[in-house]
């Protein structure tokens, strides 16, 4: 009888090429190194480098810890006390920044009270909290947050001016955080207000930039890129924490640690590191003693200074680590379009992670709790791809450092993270190639290929022989080079993935990610809709109509439960509430009206029709069919008499908006505008009803200017490729009618306001890839009104035409991917629509009214709400209770 001959020790065959060539070296260790086991009961031991006090100290310590006064006099001792003591200033020496700090450090303070008092709480009780790892956060300015948190906003006021100085003066002063660049650092910076206002315990970890993405000038109609020196001056509400540093790591070698028994585990040894110092960032919630925190990191390098480089004569050697380790944090999102960009960009993302995990871990193991726990105490939201890397880092400290199994490690990852999708273009899904990460990250690409090895597995068991299948799921992407598919990563290594709007979720599970439904269900991905918070955009933003609201409403319930704007509705005809409402609408036109005469030179009349478009420029968004729309309007003013002119309702166009360094049809999209803006508001024949505008540098100070004085905001994306958007939430929930493609949340909006109170237009998501198509295979004919604009362009109209060859010719020759051609006829029908409309003054009045009525859904309370009880199943943590 034979027998067939059996191996005791399997032997994978399919173990990547990377694991073989960097697991060969073997570092032996003495036997007091752990490289043994642990098991998902261990407990975990850390440290603490914290004295603690005996009762008689803290009780001295509780004794001098007391309330803030918030009193008059209180807050003008405080202004001086920070003034002379803090800024080192006297009375001979003041000016409005001067002033300015000192009324931010003495606000402060009173943050501070409510701050200790939520991290005291939570350290003591350590319930369950939610990590939001966001690459940006847009907060915008601070002071007038913090002041309408605390109710202490009219105080500050008069003390201010006992002082001789005037609050909205000193609030100019403050310089946005430039901590973000469009809708993703805003709706993270949405959800920690609304999460801080609803008492969850919610954390932020984000990059502390020291330039922030750029700050954009205009220069002969061109985007023209300058550092942000947003941290010129100090900046008071941030709190350099240089007890909180973590070494991260970049490049070096994979080995395996074996001690005398024979036990091993692997090690990520040598290369470069830098480190993390941790700054933190208090968020103050509305009505609540509840204060939040967003942490961000800021790269320190290990040594500062090379001295025997400099007494060498190298002097630019002897600063050189301090030099690359600044450049990790120093701008958001650095140009890619060469490998070092990529490279940094790569760094700077596990730089972010790699941080904002040992500061969790370091968190966890404090509480005493086993490994198990560690899912029933800790949520990490991933906001977009960015912070993927904590995938395989988590897995990374789990099996190497902490010694778990990678079965028992990878059940604890898997609990952990949730990812939320901000897009449905594949092409704008992050992907990092297989060779860049073997250099910088080798042993997070052994993990990354284990990882998809394990899972490519279990699809196969299911789905046996689909080979197409295990290539469409596979995280690595064959080509030359190999990527890596950061999505599909996110995907694989989360309990729960969500999409931003009905729409999009439909999409992600319909095209993007079908393949992954067919092995994980379709209940691990869901939809919350995206929201924005009602203190910064009508509360903080638009005082005025704050106040009627709070009037007609008895009191300030609706700032917390938004959907009490529904009660509106029912004044929505009456006259004495439009006139209040329309002479509100126009005293926000006439601040933004000052704003851009002051700025630009340019005299716009508040009365005409504020036609506005503010956002991230980019070829989907189709801010060029907007440019394209007004320069038709222009020729069709050209054609008129006189008289025909007088009788045209006047518009301001309005643009705003950063291109991406590297991104050169949209910054060309820019030149045109500002192109077609010197020639329309220039000629005398138009009469002034026509103006274009471009507003620079737009950031979240100059939107609380813009979007309060909206007629109509535009939100024209292409269907199918706007995950949400949230400005469209803005202008609407401050009273200002959309003029949009079905597409995103103008669905959802128009589902909630009525759909007679949006001007929907274009073609429906699932007849774009026909079009398409038809488009590219069988020559279509140009919208005979685009094709009017298109020769105005040629003929130089606007200045010199081959300048705008790569806007025209993806029209003309490139198959017009984003379908403004289609789209355009109906576009132009609906700007005539919105003509008449606005020509009824109470018609469009009560449809402002119903807009701002019927935008109680889109609040980030209820999108937080979700997330908390959805996906991190997190409790609120009312810390009035804890005292």
């Amino acid at each position: 009888m034979s027998v067939t001959p059996t191996s005791s020790r399997p032997r994978r065959l399919s173990m990547p090429k990377l694991t073989r060539r960097l697991t060969n070296i073997i570092i032996h260790v003495d036997q007091d190194d752990q490289v043994e086991s642990v098991t998902p009961t261990s407990v975990p031991h850390r440290k603490t480098k914290h004295k603690i006090l005996d009762e008689k100290s803290l009780a001295t310590w509780k004794k001098y810890i007391y309330p803030e006064k918030n009193d008059t006099d209180a807050i003008e001792q405080d202004i001086v006390h920070h003034t002379i003591t803090t800024l080192c200033r006297g009375v001979y020496n003041l000016d409005k920044l001067a002033l300015y700090q000192a009324t931010a450090h003495s606000v402060r303070d009173r943050l501070l009270e409510d701050w200790n008092i939520t991290q005291e709480a939570l350290h003591r009780d350590n319930p369950k909290r939610c990590y939001y790892m966001s690459m940006e956060f847009l907060i915008g300015r601070a002071l007038d947050n913090a002041l309408n948190c605390l109710h202490v906003k009219k105080n500050y006021k008069e003390s201010v001016a006992h002082l001789g100085f005037c609050l909205e003066d000193l609030m100019e002063e403050e310089k946005d955080a430039a901590l973000g660049n469009g809708g993703l650092g805003r709706l993270a910076a949405c959800y920690m207000d609304s999460a801080a206002t609803l008492d969850f315990p919610c954390w932020g970890y984000g990059l502390r930039y020291q330039y922030g993405i750029f700050k954009q000038v205009i220069k002969d109609g061109y985007q023209n890129e300058m550092p942000d020196y947003w941290l010129t001056f100090d900046n008071p509400w941030e709190f350099p924490r240089t007890d909180i540093r973590y070494e991260v790591r970049f490049h070096g070698y994979v080995a395996t640690k074996m001690n005398e028994k024979g036990e091993t585990r692997m090690a990520w040894e040598g290369g470069d590191r830098v480190q993390a110092m941790a700054y933190d960032v208090p968020i103050p919630g509305f009505d609540t003693r509840f204060c939040g925190n967003i942490r961000l990191w800021a790269s320190k390098p290990l040594n500062t200074f090379d001295f025997y480089s400099f007494n060498a004569g190298d002097y630019d050697k002897s600063v050189a680590e301090q030099t690359n380790a600044q450049n990790l944090t120093s701008v958001l999102y650095p140009n890619d379009n060469h490998l070092l960009g990529k490279e940094l960009r790569l760094k700077q993302e596990y730089f972010f992670v790699s941080a904002s995990l040992q500061d969790i871990m370091h968190r966890f193991k404090r509480a005493k709790c086993p490994w198990k726990d560690f899912p029933d105490k800790v949520a990490v939201q991933m906001n977009d791809t960015h912070p993927t890397l904590a995938v395989p880092e988590l897995q990374r400290i789990l099996v190497d450092i902490e010694g778990l199994s990678w079965d028992d490690a990878w059940d604890i990852v898997t609990r952990t993270f949730s990812f939320t999708n901000h897009t449905v273009l594949p092409e704008a899904l992050e992907c990092w190639s297989v060779p860049m990460m073997e250099k910088i990250l080798p042993r997070h690409m052994q993990i990354i290929y284990d990882i998809n090895l394990f899972f490519l597995q279990k699809v196969e068991s299911m789905y046996m022989g689909d080979r197409e299948l295990l290539k469409r799921v596979s995280i690595i992407e064959e080509g030359s080079p190999q990527q890596v598919r950061m999505a599909y990563l996110a995907v694989v290594g989360s309990h729960t993935i969500n999409g931003v709007a009905a729409l999009h979720s439909d999409l992600i599970k319909k095209n993007l990610f079908n393949d992954f439904i067919k092995y994980f269900g379709p209940e691990k991905f869901i939809n919350i809709t995206n929201g924005i918070t009602p203190r910064r955009w009508l509360y903080q933003s638009n005082p005025g109509l704050r106040d009627l609201i709070t009037k007609k409403l008895g009191g300030e319930k609706w700032v917390t439960h938004l959907d009490q704007l529904q009660e509106l509705k029912k004044y929505a005809e009456d006259k004495d509430f439009q006139k209040e409402w329309v002479n509100i609408k126009l005293k926000n036109k006439e601040r933004l009206a000052y704003w851009i005469k002051d700025k630009l030179d340019v005299e716009v009349d508040p009365h005409a029709l504020f036609d506005i478009q503010v956002k991230r420029i980019h070829e989907y968004k189709r801010q060029y069919m907007n440019i394209l729309s007004v320069i038709y309007r222009y020729k069709n003013l050209k054609e008129m008499t006189s008289e025909e002119i007088a009788s045209q309702i006047p518009r301001v166009v309005i643009f705003g908006g950063k291109a991406a360094p590297g991104y050169y049809v949209a910054k060309l999209v820019i030149k045109l505008i500002n192109s077609a803006a010197d020639i329309i508001n220039n000629d005398p024949h138009i009469q002034n009803k026509l103006k274009v505008v471009f507003i620079p540098d737009y950031n979240v100070s100059l939107a609380e200017i813009i979007i309060p004085a909206s007629d109509i905001s535009q939100h024209i994306s292409t269907a199918g490729t706007e995950a949400s958007g949230t400005s469209n939430m803005k202008f609407v929930l401050n009273g200002g009618l959309i003029l949009g493609t079905v597409d995103g949340a103008n669905i959802e909006i128009a589902e909630q306001i009525g759909g007679e109170n949006i001007f929907m237009f274009g073609v429906l998501a699932h007849d774009v890839d026909d079009i398409r198509h038809n488009q590219k295979y069988h020559g279509l004919l140009m919208d005979p009104s685009l094709q009017v604009v298109i020769d105005a362009i040629q003929a130089g109209e606007f200045g010199d035409p081959s300048v705008f060859s790569p806007l025209i010719n993806p029209l003309t020759y490139g198959g017009d991917y984003y379908l403004i051609s289609a789209d355009f006829n109906s576009y132009l029908q609906k700007h005539s629509e919105v003509d008449e409309t606005f020509k009824d003054r109470f018609q469009w009045i009560k449809k402002s009214i119903m807009c701002t009525a019927g935008m109680g859904f889109f609040s980030s309370d209820r999108a937080i709400r979700e997330y908390a009880s959805k996906i991190w199943h997190l409790e609120p943590f009312p810390v009035e209770d804890k005292q």
